[in-house]
């Protein structure tokens, strides 16, 4: 297989604005192509790509509009948002303002590796946040910027596990009648998740989400697995250090008052499910920011 390169970009990152810092150009990575820039304000139409392509904001706010015409959208997206564009659909653009951001074409065959050899249908997103697939991106701009023949492994590694995020997180599921599906209806899902916003700081018995959803705590329990993949602890906790995230990149409050706010029990709380489940610490994150 080839080494992907700028040419997979189908002229994205070839335009006039475009001030590349680092790239993956030349080290032989078959499955992902990475690059570090930074883009002046454009408008342009490009062609479907074979790749699927993600970009970091790593600065920002700015304003994006996407789409043409009738069915176009424009949305601010601050430092930390996502943009996913699939592979194989034409893309119209425009960016707002400057901006500087990470780069990652990954191959369809990388995508259904990491889901089991199946074929995964991925959205259209942009202004999204992700924090896991914002860490491994940051952590291959990392790995770029100062490349060691050593790094192999580990790059790989990387390019695995963000494939497996995006299939898991933002790949499309085919639709099921409502009287089919197992789990929770849309309207009880909403009115659970937005409990656990609501309290996210305090501590919130399993009994008090299945009131919210009108079920007893077991019937509640296995609804919720089912509609999400998640318990019910799994998914606040995810909640809890997706906040953390957004206050640690935006805010300069102690960390460990951050850690309190978002429901964690203190700081070293905080520290320990960051570092499994992000690879990295709040303070880094804050650096970072």
């Amino acid at each position: 297989m080839a080494e992907l390169g700028l040419a997979d970009t189908v002229g994205i990152l070839r335009q006039p604005g475009v001030r590349t810092r680092h790239s993956s150009t030349g080290l032989g990575w078959e499955r992902l192509y990475v690059s570090v820039q930074e883009e002046q304000p454009y408008r342009a139409a490009f062609d479907p790509a074979p790749t699927h392509l993600l970009i970091l904001h790593l600065s920002g706010p700015v304003t994006v509009r996407r789409g043409r015409g009738a069915v176009t959208r424009s949305r601010t997206i601050p430092a930390g948002g996502l943009f996913l564009q699939p592979a194989g659909r034409t893309l119209a653009v425009e960016l707002g303002g400057t901006l500087e951001t990470v780069h990652a074409y990954l191959t369809d065959d990388a995508l259904c590796e990491a889901n089991d050899g199946r074929p995964v249908a991925l959205s259209e997103e942009f202004g999204t946040t992700d924090p896991l697939a914002e860490q491994l991106l940051l952590a291959l701009a990392g790995a770029v910027r100062s490349w060691e023949p050593s790094a192999r492994t580990y790059t790989d590694h990387l390019t695995g596990m963000l494939a497996a995020q995006l299939a898991r997180r933002h790949g499309v599921r085919e639709a099921v009648p409502a009287d089919r599906r197992p789990g929770l209806s849309a309207r009880r899902l909403a009115a659970v998740r937005a409990l656990m916003e609501e309290r996210l700081a305090e501590p919130l018995p399993i009994a008090d989400l299945a009131e919210a959803a009108s079920l007893s705590p077991s019937q509640f329990t296995r609804q919720f697995r089912a509609s999400t993949g998640r318990s019910p602890h799994q998914f606040l906790l995810a909640l809890r250090l997706e906040r953390a995230c957004r206050l640690l990149r935006a805010g300069t409050d102690p960390i460990a008052e951050v850690a309190v706010a978002c429901g964690f029990s203190h700081q070293e709380h905080l520290t320990r499910v960051m570092r499994a489940r992000l690879g990295t610490t709040p303070a880094a994150l804050r650096r970072s920011g």
